[in-house]
């Protein structure tokens, strides 16, 4: 195992900002807006609170704000329905260096208002941001009513090490994916105990979060081109070359960890564990994938769309998210043109890959669905 110090975890986990991510990660928003149901039965499912004034919402991990807003605005109109007469707050939370001012832009609807801005169509609701990570708690004990995380909580509070010869835990194997998992187990026992803290009796969560499904599918590995060796591939011909050094080259270790629905709902059935002992009980869960909408409109297309276009739109989505682990591997004694440079470079030559031969590419979302209440 290396003993180099890892660059800071909150480093390499932000969004692309200035609303890069919700503009391409339409993927992302089919997933939230496929679980309204999930949030709209967490509703329905909360006691009276015939002797409070208001009811919390929070969205965990919620980056700029775009992909969730029409899941939350359908969320306040069934609590307005429930509850009429009480005051709503909903709180944003994500790390320091969230890009805060494009998600009050959403939230607000200065960017463009879609017609999902409940600021405007509902009285009585006020909106907060929260700047520290959902691994630990955020709010006051009892206070919460319902929280919401849509692909966020594979993000793991700490990177234990770096992977030999890979960029991310699926291609992680021995010391090194043992020590993923024990990190990934200890941080979902933390956001579960924080949360449990957080809710009210009777609150609800509702969280879809990428993992690996039954038959072994997840992000960008449903049958096709293998996503995530792809990355590794790539990023491997960047150090072959010369290009970048052998540090870089271990740097680029995404930190996340993709559990099974089996190790989800471990400590929420156990009833020795405390997450069970602190009263948080699992109501459902199942696995669903949902298709890559850029191959979705690619194979549509038929022959009015080239490969070439189809790799111009589809490569957006994948850099979205992933660009910080790479811009963050590269030494920042390198001038800032120089990696900017490198980082489109290696974009570009993913690209490539897709217009030279699309078969297969698409990043398809594997997420596993989880409902869990707090008992009174």
């Amino acid at each position: 195992m290396t003993t180099r110090t890892f660059k800071s975890t909150h480093a390499t986990v932000s969004m692309k900002g200035g609303g890069y991510y919700s503009q391409r990660t339409r993927g992302a928003k089919d997933v939230i807006d496929n679980a309204v149901g999930m949030l709209e039965d967490a509703v329905s499912a909360l006691p009276a609170r015939e002797g409070e004034h208001s009811i919390q919402i929070a969205d965990y991990g919620a980056a700029d704000g775009g992909t969730s807003k029409h899941a939350i605005y359908r969320t306040i109109s069934a609590l307005k329905d429930r509850y009429p007469h009480h005051q709503i707050t909903v709180t944003y939370s994500d790390l320091p260096g969230n890009d805060y001012s494009t998600l009050f832009r959403n939230v607000t609807g200065v960017n463009d208002d879609d017609g999902n801005n409940y600021l405007k169509d509902f009285d009585n609701v006020f909106v907060y941001a929260c700047g520290t990570g959902f691994h630990s708690q955020l709010m006051p004990d009892q206070t919460l009513d319902i929280g919401f995380s849509a692909t966020a909580m594979h993000y793991i509070s700490e990177k234990p090490c770096q992977i030999p010869n890979h960029v991310h835990m699926v291609g992680a194997s021995g010391d090194a994916l043992d020590a993923f998992s024990l990190q990934a187990r200890d941080d979902w026992n933390r956001i579960l105990l924080s949360r449990s803290a957080e809710l009210k009796p009777g609150g609800r969560l509702v969280f879809m979060n990428f993992g690996i499904d039954e038959d072994g599918c997840y992000l960008g590995n449903t049958g096709g081109i293998n996503m995530f060796n792809t990355f590794s591939e790539i990023w491997c011909g960047l150090h072959e070359e010369g290009l970048i050094t052998g540090d870089e080259l271990a740097d680029a270790t995404f930190s996340q960890f993709y559990r099974t629905l089996e190790e989800f709902c471990a400590p929420l059935v156990e009833p020795s564990s405390g997450v069970y002992q602190s009263g948080l009980r699992l109501v459902s869960a199942h696995t669903g994938v949902v298709k890559c909408p850029y191959r979705a409109a690619y194979e549509a297309a038929g022959e009015a769309m080239s490969a070439q276009e189809f790799a111009v739109s589809y490569i957006p989505t994948l850099r979205s998210w992933s660009e910080t682990v790479f811009a963050t591997a590269l030494d920042t004694a390198r001038p800032e043109d120089e990696r900017a440079t490198l980082v489109d470079l290696f974009y570009q030559r993913y690209e490539d890959r897709v217009a030279a031969d699309p078969i297969g590419h698409a990043m398809d979302y594997v997420h596993c669905y989880l409902a869990i209440e707090k008992i009174p």
